[in-house]
């Protein structure tokens, strides 16, 4: 039912950009106010989850390690795997961040006929999500060209990085068919094994048919519908500069993929792929393991009233000695 509610949902969406600008011309509402306000969304709603993330109280260190922690002299620690300094957790930090240390480590669980239970590796996965999240990032570096006037050497050199084999006229870039393989082989997984179609939901789908359809509609536009690409670089440059102008003649496929960009861009804060700011903020993550060299008291702790035992034979004695319970003083 998920999938094909945000199929639905993701139709839908480029239907109304497409009887938006076709129909209603409202070219500026699509390339300028929409734009805008996906823009303002994002900021602010990344800005407040990243404050409330921030403002929750972590009193105690809860790493999740699988290292050996640093302890006496003669027991080799790993500072990586369980770091017990601000050198460790970055190491640590760096390589979740780039590499997906943690999901290339990832396994998974088969129950055979026979019966057995396996483990396995899930390396696809680690791959399929390296893939796409570096080449989500080069895509985005060669869009900077869009935005930039003169173009930066290194966007340019990313571009011809990107389209070193020459395939084609426009270049094939390689970005665009990894991103896209990628988001599909995470789309299929979940819907062809059994345990994770169960417990997906439309929140799950509906981002990876938004990424897929910004995905196409880019493709599309490249390769079978023409578009002016100078008039699409300067309305860029007058987004970016707060002189906003929608030149004629760009094209409908260059709105409905700017206006599914606008809708990823305002879904982001609201939904899982916030991921990207909270994995800086997650305490199993970014604090080091240091619970052996450092004592950690909880800041909450308020003094208690307490009742000790010598007060309460006091109070009781003389009740508890009439029952026959032993008591430490006559």
């Amino acid at each position: 039912m998920g999938v094909w509610f945000s199929l639905f949902a993701v139709l839908i969406l480029t239907f109304i950009a497409f009887m938006g600008v076709e129909m209603g011309k409202l070219n500026i509402l699509f390339g300028v106010v929409i734009p805008y306000a996906a823009l303002i969304v994002f900021i602010v709603g990344v800005i407040s989850r990243v404050v409330r993330w921030a403002r929750s109280p972590v009193p105690f260190r809860i790493t999740t390690v699988c290292g050996q922690q640093k302890s006496l002299p003669w027991i080799k620690s790993n500072n990586i795997e369980s770091p017990s300094n601000t050198r460790g957790v970055l190491v640590r930090m760096a390589l979740e961040v780039f590499l997906f240390r943690s999901l290339f480590r990832n396994t998974k669980v088969e129950l055979r006929n026979d019966p057995r239970l396996l483990y396995g590796g899930a390396k696809w996965l680690w791959l399929a999500g390296l893939a796409f999240h570096w080449s989500f990032l080069v895509i985005l570096i060669r869009h900077m060209r869009f935005f930039t006037e003169p173009v930066p050497r290194f966007v340019e050199l990313s571009s011809r990085i990107d389209g070193m084999f020459e395939i084609g006229v426009p270049v094939f870039y390689l970005s665009g068919l990894i991103m896209l393989a990628a988001v599909t082989y995470l789309f299929l997984r979940r819907v062809f094994i059994p345990q994770l179609r169960y417990i997906s939901l439309a929140a799950d789908y509906f981002p990876l048919f938004l990424i897929i359809g910004v995905a196409l509609s880019g493709f599309l536009m490249r390769h079978y519908f023409k578009v002016d690409i100078l008039k699409v670089k300067e309305l860029a440059i007058g987004l970016v500069s707060f002189h906003p102008v929608v030149p004629g003649g760009i094209g409908l496929p260059f709105y409905i993929h700017l206006f599914l960009v606008s809708v990823l861009l305002m879904y982001i804060p609201f939904s899982k792929l916030m991921h990207m700011g909270g994995v800086f903020l997650s305490p199993t993550r970014n604090l080091a393991n240091n619970n052996r060299m450092k004592r950690h008291i909880n800041p909450w702790n308020s003094p208690v009233k307490v009742h000790t035992y010598e007060e309460y034979e006091d109070e009781f004695r003389d009740k508890m000695k009439a029952v026959g319970i032993p008591v430490e003083k006559e």
